[in-house]
């Protein structure tokens, strides 16, 4: 499974790909905007945090099709893994399947319903990005990832769900156990996830019978 941050604080990126193994990072126009940065300032300081092996994701802003092309093919002319981010409107599917054929990386998103995110895949999409949370508010989007996950192994389709837009770390949790092939998540619910107050507690009660023990807070 691929763990990717949601994120336009590089920061954040930095300090969490420090403590876990963090596949790469996705944005979209609300998240850059939300930053106060320009497009160009997150990408720079993106790309300074990013191991070359690392993946990054940026969608495009145009709605129709010839500019949805143009801003493909200037996003994944940006870096090395790099892949472009296209919502799965009319143009966009178009889109999509044009972008394969030039040999762009391609993430389709703003995936509402397993339907949509499975003729994206018919159409070559590398990653496929349903928003979880926001499904949930026409029925369960937890289980509809999961039926999309069975239908892309049915069908022997290579694209690679990447579940979004989670609320908690709970979502997340039931879409890894049911094999997604990758989420990506916001750091806040990140650390939620890897925080837990009780392995605080327990450090602490090791060290301090540590060192009551041998008067010492290290082994040696």
């Amino acid at each position: 499974m691929e763990f990717i941050l949601d994120t336009a604080d590089a920061e954040a990126v930095r300090d969490l790909s420090e403590v876990m193994t963090i596949a790469g990072v996705t944005t979209n126009p609300t998240i850059i905007t939300r930053s106060g940065k320009t497009p160009e300032q997150v990408f720079s300081e993106m790309d300074a945090v990013l191991a070359p092996e690392q993946k990054l994701f940026m969608q495009t802003v145009a709605t129709d099709y010839e500019g949805i092309l143009a801003d493909a093919r200037k996003i994944c002319s940006l870096r090395e893994n790099m892949y472009v981010k296209i919502p799965v409107t009319h143009d966009g599917m178009r889109a999509i399947k044009q972008a394969k054929r030039e040999g762009l990386g391609v993430l389709a998103t703003a995936i509402y319903s397993p339907d949509q995110a499975f003729f994206a895949a018919m159409n070559g999409a590398d990653y496929l990005a349903p928003y979880v949370n926001r499904m949930c508010n026409y029925g369960d989007g937890v289980q509809w990832v999961r039926e999309l996950h069975t239908m892309l192994e049915l069908n022997q389709l290579p694209s690679k769900i990447c579940a979004a837009s989670f609320k908690n770390g709970n979502q997340v949790h039931e879409l890894m156990l049911a094999g997604v092939g990758a989420v990506t998540v916001a750091p806040d619910v990140v650390r939620a996830m890897l925080d837990h107050p009780g392995t605080k507690v327990a450090v602490e009660e090791f060290t301090s019978a540590w060192e009551a023990a041998f008067g010492r807070r290290t082994f040696a």
